[in-house]
């Protein structure tokens, strides 16, 4: 059975994730990225939270600093990536605690 790399997060790291996932609207975007096989892009992110443009943007760019997502760009048009690692590292770090 193969195991998942793990990496141990900075005490900086858990607490820029623990902020991003605080706020429920956050939360959920990042779960609609997660359930996504591939890149979402961010106008299904919009179509599915009514709030405005910036509004989702704000969110995103907080997961990303986070390093829970990480954004691709194409032109003016972004899609988004969930880190699985990321997320995982900072899950397994709370189990440990």
């Amino acid at each position: 059975m193969a195991t998942a790399h793990h990496f141990s997060l900075t005490e900086q790291q858990v607490t820029l994730i623990s902020r991003a996932l605080a706020d429920p609207r956050r939360y959920q975007i990042l779960v609609q990225i997660a359930a996504s096989p591939e890149a979402i892009p961010c106008a299904q992110v919009l179509k599915t939270h009514p709030v405005s443009a910036a509004t989702v943007s704000h969110h995103t760019k907080e997961l990303e600093r986070a390093g829970l997502i990480s954004t691709i760009r194409e032109g003016k048009y972004a899609s988004f990536v969930i880190q699985r690692e990321m997320l995982n590292a900072y899950a397994q770090q709370l189990i440990t605690l």
